[in-house]
């Protein structure tokens, strides 16, 4: 789908406030309610909208820690990844997961109370998921920067 520069605005809007209704939506982007609505169906249509949700705070939740983990696996053959992705999948505390080019095969955020809650989970699950060879990790000290909105561009 081609974005022009009407949909770039209300993808950048929806993600500023996705609780917005239609007619504040319109409003800020100078189309009629009817249209407004339109447009915003087509992107949900064609995926580019994916989903609506709340943004939760880690850490009034009690889980202020992030630390990123770097898995190496034994094999890199496809049945060991996929057998591995299902498992990590299932472990709550992983936020994100990607499979890498370098050193290591996976890069994790995990979300934790604390470093005794992080060895919890890093001997209860992480060292246990299928075709780990190695997992090294790093706490983050602090939080720069995080958005949540991607930079829709021409």
């Amino acid at each position: 789908m081609k974005l022009d520069r009407t949909d770039r605005t209300l993808l950048a809007e929806l993600q500023r406030d996705g609780r917005l209704t239609n007619r504040e939506l319109a409003e800020k982007v100078s189309l009629s309610e009817s249209a407004c609505l339109r447009r915003v169906r087509a992107l949900e249509e064609a995926g580019v909208i994916d989903r609506y949700t709340a943004l939760v705070s880690q850490a009034r939740v009690g889980l202020p820690g992030n630390v990123f983990v770097s898995i190496t696996l034994n094999r890199q053959e496809q049945g060991d990844l996929a057998a591995f992705e299902a498992a990590v999948k299932r472990v709550p505390e992983v936020m994100e997961c990607y499979l890498m080019t370098g050193q290591q095969d996976y890069l994790l955020r995990v979300v934790v109370t604390d470093p005794a809650d992080f060895e919890r989970l890093h001997s209860q699950h992480l060292t246990r998921l299928p075709g780990v060879a190695r997992v090294q990790s790093s706490f983050a000290l602090r939080t720069v920067r995080k958005s949540t909105e991607l930079p829709v561009r021409e």
